[in-house]
């Protein structure tokens, strides 16, 4: 073969160049809150908390961010408004300052969510409900919102979230089941992520094979607790993630999870049981 024109060659170097920069760095903190649900997100200096797990759960959530020495979040993303999102995010806001709040909802008749909001008020800050389509930077991460629905259900209304970081991405669902995820499949949004956190801590009104197909990640993390009275994750929701071929971990079995990434490949490490799949 005659070699490749100089102009062929510098395209086939260029292409082989890092898709984030070199000193950037990317993890997400899947932390054990047990039957609730709470990550979070670090990339190079910027973090954000998605969800803070049950009241309970506050001094964790305190204690974890202290551990890292997190002061200050630019974003924080209630899910939704039930207490096991919710619930600690009263912790971070006490140890944290933080820039932007989301939620699908302002008001909610719960002790949980009335302190999550008098802690956003105490840093000076409000929720803002986000829109499909909305996108913000995290550090050299992408973070697009899929879903923020108003509907009754809260379940339902859960905002869903991609992550992009290089060519690996992050999918949060919140506890969005079928509904949402069927306005997902047709909503036009690229699905396809490497790690899947899965919706409504494995429960089958969620993840369904449809979703699944169109996702088609190869890790999946599930946030629950050891022995709940759910019994999550549920047994068609593990079988769905087997015949994919996804990769799982799980708080419940292996306790804190943290996926890091260099913009190519996504790496786990566990409190325990690093072979669970």
């Amino acid at each position: 073969h005659d070699a490749l024109p100089i102009s062929q060659t510098v395209g086939l170097i260029s292409s082989d160049k890092p898709t984030v920069p070199e000193n950037s760095t990317f993890e997400v903190h899947y932390i054990d809150v047990g039957q609730a649900d709470s990550a979070l997100v670090i990339c190079d200096d910027e973090a954000m908390l998605i969800d803070g797990g049950n009241v309970e759960d506050s001094s964790k959530i305190y204690a974890y961010l202290k551990k890292l020495d997190i002061t200050h979040l630019e974003y924080i993303v209630a899910t939704h408004a039930h207490e096991d999102h919710v619930g600690g995010l009263a912790g971070a806001l006490n140890y944290a300052s933080v820039d932007t709040v989301y939620c699908p909802t302002t008001s909610y008749d719960s002790n949980a969510f009335r302190d999550f909001v008098n802690y956003v008020n105490y840093r000076n800050g409000s929720i803002t409900i986000p829109k499909a389509g909305d996108s913000f930077d995290l550090g050299n991460a992408d973070v697009d919102i899929l879903a923020c629905n108003n509907y009754m259900d809260e379940n339902n209304s859960s905002i869903v979230l991609t992550i992009t970081y290089g060519d690996t991405s992050f999918l949060f669902t919140g506890d969005a089941e079928y509904e949402t995820e069927q306005s997902l499949i047709y909503s036009g949004f690229d699905l396809s992520s490497t790690v899947l956190k899965v919706g409504h801590h494995g429960s089958d009104t969620s993840t369904s094979y449809l979703f699944l197909r169109e996702i088609m990640p190869e890790y999946a993390v599930i946030s629950v607790g050891k022995g709940n009275s759910y019994g999550h994750p549920t047994e068609a929701v593990l079988s769905r993630l087997r015949d994919a071929d996804v990769k799982t971990y799980r708080t419940d079995m292996q306790g804190d999870i943290i996926c890091k990434s260099d913009g190519k490949n996504v790496t786990f490490t566990t409190n325990r049981n690093a072979t669970i799949n």
